[in-house]
């Protein structure tokens, strides 16, 4: 379990795929069509903070530029979003990053920190960016990170501007992310949003904004009521239950007794 204080943030996009016939406005690629929902996702409560949706030509780090960034938050990205020029204006504006480095890195080792290999770690460097766009863009230090996730027998390199929290805090934080692909599953799987009621780029673009509503809305009945059931079992309940005159809290009670009820009554009874 992740031990900050701070905010985490997950920045990612996922893209809706459109019929070029029937969407023309929505430039993609050349014999198809799309639009892209860009989300700020809050990994402690996995609500989105932020949401733009552009077309799909629209490259994922230009969303950098639309952010306000929180000071003192960490904000987790994928390589899509490493732009040295962007990232420095978030460590002007006092907010962290935790971003995966490109293979092909230039920098110069400064020195380097202790790491306890056996939990993954191989270093915890401090570096200076080589090369003559990277060290202009970003001309102060930078914290570079290795680990080995054992799991996935793969090697990790990250880049932060954070040198207090420790190494594997790094590691663990943008283990986090994969929450917002989960986000993003989740919406494409249970609402609507692979076919549109309209075809014009405001109809799309409400029916998409209606949806993320709906998993906000979702989320927070079932953070605020402490429910143990899913979010899918929640969104079923209420779907069925919108025009019931019932308090909330009773009307979630008694569904989920009446199903672990059935559940109950359908499980054979091995023993006497």
């Amino acid at each position: 379990m992740l031990e900050l204080e701070e905010t985490i943030y997950a920045l990612d996009s996922t893209t809706i795929d459109l019929c070029l016939s029937l969407f023309p406005w929505g430039h993609f690629r050349k014999r198809k069509a799309a639009v892209k929902l860009h989300t700020l996702l809050d990994l402690r409560c996995n609500i989105s903070t932020f949401k733009e949706i552009t077309d799909g030509r629209v490259h994922d780090v230009n969303i950098l530029d639309s952010l306000v960034p929180e000071a003192g938050s960490f904000y987790v990205m994928d390589r899509a979003y490493l732009d040295f020029q962007r990232l420095h204006q978030l460590h002007l504006e006092l907010a962290y990053f935790i971003i995966r480095a490109k293979t092909n890195l230039q920098f110069t080792r400064m020195y380097s920190r202790p790491v306890d290999k056996a939990v993954g770690l191989q270093v915890d460097q401090t570096i200076k960016l080589k090369g003559f766009y990277p060290s202009k863009f970003y001309p102060e230090k930078i914290r570079r990170i290795k680990f080995y996730d054992i799991e996935k027998d793969k090697h990790l390199t990250f880049l932060t501007n954070n040198f207090l929290i420790p190494a594997l805090a790094v590691a663990k934080a943008y283990k986090l992310r994969w929450q917002i692909e989960l986000f993003f599953k989740w919406i494409k799987q249970h609402l609507r949003i692979k076919s549109f009621f309209g075809t014009s780029e405001n109809a799309v673009k409400t029916q998409i904004w209606i949806a993320v509503c709906v998993y906000i809305l979702v989320a927070i009945v079932k953070k605020r009521l402490n429910l143990s059931a899913s979010l899918y079992t929640i969104l079923q309940i209420l779907s069925v239950s919108a025009f019931e005159k019932t308090d909330i809290i009773q009307l979630f009670n008694n569904t989920l007794s009446q199903t672990d009820t059935r559940l109950d009554s359908n499980q054979l009874n091995l023993f006497d």
